[in-house]
């Protein structure tokens, strides 16, 4: 899978509250949009015969929550060969999911679980992507999570592990702005530097969302619009990533098409007014 998107620049989460607006073919500022792969398993579906009308007009990613890359049982193979069916009919420029494990067997929990990040984690998660990446035929890709806990096993920094684990297998990475501010917050580092450990290289997609605080954590419930820090965090890894495609990611409290569109517009804004200057002191 080839990921030169330099033309794809800001997108938008699909979402069923918007099929018949966008049914009516408007024109928008979103130049690609992005599909929960689960959502589009059925052939026959209305959400499959509302994407395909889309694929003639917008490029599409796909992005799971079911893959369940850290599972010592290895992958679900019906869910692959689903997976790969509709790769196939849609064609996606990217094929995403999260680094963490979401079950064991096929039992699936539906939460993001997060895995502790050792050798022998990187060598179990390294086994199940080669063994997804051959199975589906394409690179994937794997996103940072929001976490809430952290295990005493692991030894090394979350952008470390995914650093290294995307030179081994071949990986693409999803770097998810919210998720990142989310665990500084929880965590108590600084988002900055946690910048500084980034493999720009390996990231070929970027997802800007709104945390929300509660009384003891900060969570990653995507659920309001993106929020200043995050996109502060943007501002400064913006004139790195220009040629990636950024996406706006929004699960629950899903506005008007049109609200979630100024902030694709407002990306595309910071995407392109920040200067070659910034680079030199953006991550000091």
């Amino acid at each position: 899978m080839k990921y030169q998107t330099s033309n794809f620049k800001v997108g938008m989460g699909l979402n069923p509250s918007h099929f018949s607006f966008l049914e009516q073919q408007p024109l928008t500022d979103v130049t690609w949009f992005e599909a929960s792969s689960e959502d589009y398993m059925s052939p026959l579906s209305r959400s499959m015969e509302v994407l395909k009308k889309l694929r003639h007009d917008y490029p599409i990613a796909l992005h799971g929550s079911h893959l369940n890359i850290g599972n010592p049982d290895g992958v679900d193979a019906t869910y692959i060969q689903e997976l790969r069916n509709l790769i196939e009919r849609v064609e996606p420029f990217v094929v995403s999911d999260h680094l963490c494990w979401t079950g064991v067997s096929t039992h699936n929990m539906h939460s993001f679980l997060p895995l502790p990040l050792n050798q022998e984690t990187m060598q179990l998660v390294s086994n199940n992507i080669d063994s997804v990446q051959n199975q589906l035929k394409t690179s994937i890709a794997l996103e940072n999570i929001a976490t809430y806990v952290n295990y005493a096993h692991s030894d090394q920094s979350e952008f470390e592990f995914l650093s290294e684990l995307a030179r081994a297998t071949g990986c693409g990475l999803v770097l998810d702005l919210g998720a990142l501010y989310v665990n500084a917050m929880n965590h108590g580092f600084c988002p900055r530097k946690q910048l500084q450990s980034l493999p720009l290289n390996q990231v070929v997609q970027v997802h800007l969302s709104g945390p929300t605080e509660t009384e003891s954590h900060w969570l990653d419930r995507k659920a309001s619009e993106v929020t200043r820090p995050v996109w502060d965090l943007f501002k400064i890894v913006a004139p790195y990533i220009r040629h990636l495609p950024v996406g706006i990611e929004r699960q629950r409290n899903i506005p008007d098409f049109s609200d979630l569109e100024m902030e694709v517009i407002k990306a595309s804004f910071i995407l392109e007014n920040n200067n070659e200057n910034q680079r030199s002191s953006a991550f000091v």
